[in-house]
Formats: structure tokens, C-alpha cells, sequence
């Protein structure tokens, strides 16, 4: 993990990801969401290393969404017989 400050509240790496699947969702989506705006805000003023921080970061927690998302979906059940 790093020491740099984190590119949005949301997304300070620092804060807990809670257990319960629906907190933990909507912890990541907040996170996305705040890193979608400031990614607009940086485009719009035209700062090149920080948009790629931000872009880097909205990578990183697209990734934590899809990882989590398949360790919290219920387990598939295949007929008896089946490989």
C-alpha cells in the first residue's frame, strides 16, 4: 500500500471494506463513483499525471468490485451426474 494521500475520500485505501456483501458493495461503488467525478473534474482541467492516478485508481477498485462480486455470489448447483 502506499503513503500517498488517497485521490478521493472514497477511495482512501486506508478505510476498512466491511464484511456484509451489500456494505461492501456500496462502499466500492461509492468509491467508483467519486473517482468518476474527480476523473471529469481533471479532464476538464487538463492535469495529465493526476487523471492518470485517478484512472489508475478507478482500475483498482473496478477490480475489488469484480473480485468481491464473484466471492459473494452463491455457489452454482449442478444437476447430480454432471461435470
Amino acid at each position: 500500500m502506499s503513503d500517498r494521500a488517497p485521490v478521493t475520500v472514497a477511495a482512501d485505501h486506508g478505510r476498512a471494506i466491511p464484511d456484509a456483501p451489500g456494505a461492501r458493495a456500496d462502499r466500492i461503488a461509492a468509491a467508483l463513483a467519486s473517482l468518476g467525478e474527480e476523473q471529469r473534474r481533471l479532464e476538464r482541467l487538463g492535469f495529465e499525471d493526476p487523471l492518470r492516478r485517478c484512472h489508475q485508481e478507478r482500475r483498482y477498485w473496478a477490480f475489488l468490485a469484480a473480485l468481491f462480486h464473484m466471492s459473494d455470489a452463491p455457489p452454482v448447483s449442478r444437476p447430480r451426474g454432471a461435470r
